[in-house]
């Protein structure tokens, strides 16, 4: 397979594209740098690309910096089945990462989805993953019932983005219609600007109220221009990939979420042990997803056992690593030099 890279970003000049088999399928690998492993996992709609600001960071910091295209989008395989799609299955291929590259015990980071499979894999392989953290999604515990069955019952009389995602074929045919202007306004509805401009519309939206048989992009607003944190050669590489992979692989990460709540029983309850941070946005719209009478953060101390680290940053929207690259980066390098020197 021929490997699209990206043009004119000379940050990435240094990073090399390797595809490895772990755990039965190929993942393509974004690497840099030697030292000790940190595995970045990114979500949806995302690539390893997400991590484009933090790879060299990591690097010159002395660290094996490897963001990955999780399977089912970009270069890596694309699996049909929902199953395969599941977090046991999704944590499994960060460990045969760290096998294929020959490293016993490595970090896992990850944003969005990515976080869930980074704090997963910690779950499920302490004796490999030795610190971990995520961005915008947190580790929370096990809900009452599974979750799919929860924003059903939650969202019973309005549209949820999660519920539509299981109308196999649907879903997938609405976003591949026209790719680059379905990830222009998913990437800007729910970044700081878009944000500031969906508190101020409540209906539409990426997750503003409409019918429950609305669809994903109905309502949503097309901005004149592209945010600062986001380019037309970021939207013209990223259209690359999702022409390339299509939507279902990225849909099943949603659909298998059932699956989880029952392959994972035995983690019910469960904290994360290793040494950890949580960063998130003031403006992310993940927390808004959990009804509180406390801050995000104070809500999610009590899942971890030695979180180091818990960041709001001001201003910034879903896309933390892109919107906030330096504080992000920042704050990484700080965990890390905390993880290795205590």
């Amino acid at each position: 397979m021929s490997t699209v890279q990206p043009e004119g970003l000379d940050l990435l000049s240094d990073i090399k594209f390797k595809t490895v088999t772990a755990n039965g399928i190929k993942l393509r690998l974004a690497m840099q740098g030697s030292g000790p492993l940190v595995v970045l996992c990114h979500g949806w709609p995302e690539s390893w690309y997400s991590w484009r600001h933090q790879i060299p960071a990591l690097a010159n910091a002395g660290y094996t910096a490897v963001a990955y295209d999780v399977r089912g989008y970009g270069e890596s395989d694309k699996p049909h089945a929902v199953e395969a799609y599941t977090l046991k299955e999704l944590a499994a291929d960060v460990v045969g990462i760290g096998d294929a590259l020959g490293f016993d015990r490595f970090i896992t980071i990850g944003h969005d989805w990515g976080g869930p499979i980074a704090l997963t894999t910690a779950l499920l392989y302490p004796d490999r993953v030795y610190a971990t953290g995520s961005l915008s999604v947190p580790h929370l515990t096990r809900p009452p019932l599974p979750t799919l069955d929860l924003w059903r019952e939650l969202y019973k009389d309005r549209f949820f983005y999660q519920l539509y995602f299981l109308n196999e074929g649907i879903a997938e045919a609405e976003f591949e219609a026209d790719v680059a202007k379905s990830l222009f306004l998913v990437y800007t509805a729910i970044d700081a600007r878009g944000m500031h401009h969906q508190r101020a519309n409540e209906e539409g939206g990426f997750i503003g109220i409409k019918p429950p048989n609305a669809q994903l992009l109905d309502g949503m607003t097309r901005f004149d221009s592209f945010p600062n944190w986001f380019s037309q050669d970021d939207l013209d590489y990223l259209t690359s990939q999702f022409e390339l992979s299509g939507k279902r692989g990225p849909y099943n990460r949603y659909r298998a979420q059932n699956l989880d709540w029952h392959e994972l029983a035995h983690l019910d309850g469960a904290r994360i042990q290793q040494p950890a941070f949580f960063i998130t946005g003031e403006l992310d719209p993940v927390s808004s997803f959990v009804p509180l009478s406390t801050s995000f953060i104070d809500h999610v101390r009590k899942n971890y056992d030695n979180l180091l680290m818990a960041q709001e940053l001001p201003n910034v929207g879903h896309w933390t690593a892109e919107e906030a690259p330096e504080a992000v980066n920042e704050a990484l390098l700080a965990f890390l030099q905390q993880v290795h020197h205590s």
